[in-house]
């Protein structure tokens, strides 16, 4: 199908809910904006998509998405310019990677239009909840789930794709305590680790919540065979600077690939850093620690942006990290992706899309 640009027929509320909204106390995915977008696949093809009030929908209780686990997500943020325009970071890239989840999870390709259209008329419908405050965006959540009324293991026949927004402050509010995961998995080899399905999350829960018991915000996931090698931390990819380079585990089957992964790693080049892309071991990590060259270590993530970690736990002792304030690499680039995001520093790479209202 193709749509006419901004032509997706909207129902608009009667009454915005934005006086709720506190904009210098905003927990992260508490309050929800006013609208939201809807399409639906059934007979082989994506019908008219529609912008709705946000609301509850109604489902059958043999809907397949909640039986067989097909269900994937995106995570964005917007953000709003000084003269007031909207600022994506890099949407197409999350397009891209909803359809490379959805492929791996034998769901429908989504159209780019449906995607790209549904999402540019739904912020300028509610360009209001974009957050105006430093440290602040409105964090969108595009995602699609199986939706035939089927009790049989099969891919589903349907689907529905929607979009939705929050606006949000930091995901994390202090640097992190991580944990390495020295039983638990992941994701394994061949698997849908790479993918933004539901269930990497849900499994990783029960794991995370027996580290946050002994006072760790977070795991640092190891590989399914030996875990000999890092993976990633809860939500975000992993990155470390030992001894001046800047280090981190390279995308594959088993590990998402970030785009503020991908957007920290061009930024720290072109700042004329080494970067290496490779398998890192948690006794490299060890080692590194033992000897003083392990300067920084961080989390990078759509919620998160640049989370720092002060300390790493492994086999019974915590490794304490330098003060963040003194970390360079780290500091530098989360600075620079703040302003290019943001409007305030030139968008060499063509990252940006702009909605002018």
């Amino acid at each position: 199908m193709s749509l006419d640009l901004l032509s997706i027929p909207a129902e608009c509320v009667t009454q915005s809910r934005i006086s709720e909204l506190d904009y210098n106390n905003i927990e992260f995915g508490k309050i929800f904006s006013d609208h939201m977008l809807v399409a639906d696949y059934k007979d082989g093809a994506w019908q008219t998509p529609q912008i709705m009030p946000y609301g509850n929908m109604s489902l059958s209780p043999a809907t397949s998405a909640l039986h067989y686990g097909q269900s994937i997500f995106e995570g964005m943020k917007a953000y709003k310019a000084a003269n007031g325009d909207i600022l994506l970071f890099r949407p197409l890239d999350n397009f891209r990677r909803l359809n490379i989840s959805a492929e791996r999870m034998c769901m429908a390709e989504l159209p780019e239009d449906i995607f790209m259209q549904g999402l540019e008329q739904l912020l300028r419908l509610d360009a209001a909840w974009v957050p105006p405050t430093s440290g602040c965006a409105l964090y969108i959540r595009p995602f699609m789930f199986a939706t035939d009324d089927f009790i049989g293991v099969r891919p589903s026949s349907s689907y529905r794709f929607t979009i939705f927004s929050c606006p949000v402050g930091a995901y994390y509010g202090q640097p992190l305590k991580v944990a390495i995961e020295p039983h638990y998995v992941r994701s394994a080899e061949g698997g849908a680790g790479f993918a933004k399905a539901a269930g990497n999350y849900g499994a990783a829960l029960l794991p995370a919540r027996k580290m946050q018991e002994r006072g760790y915000h977070q795991l640092i996931w190891t590989d399914a065979k030996e875990h000999k090698f890092i993976e990633e931390s809860g939500t975000m990819n992993l990155m470390f600077v030992i001894d001046g380079k800047l280090i981190t585990p390279p995308a594959s089957t088993t590990i998402l690939k970030g785009i503020t992964r991908d957007s920290v790693l061009q930024l720290a080049r072109d700042f004329g850093y080494t970067v290496e892309e490779r398998k890192v071991s948690v006794d490299e990590i060890v080692e590194a620690h033992k000897a003083g060259k392990l300067q920084e270590a961080f989390g990078t993530g759509t919620a998160a942006t640049i989370a720092q970690i002060a300390t790493i736990h492994y086999n019974g002792q915590d490794m304490d990290l330098p003060a963040i304030e003194n970390r360079e690499i780290s500091n530098r680039v989360a600075t620079e992706l703040d302003k290019i995001k943001t409007g305030q520093a030139p968008d060499k790479h063509n990252w940006v899309y702009r909605i002018s209202l």
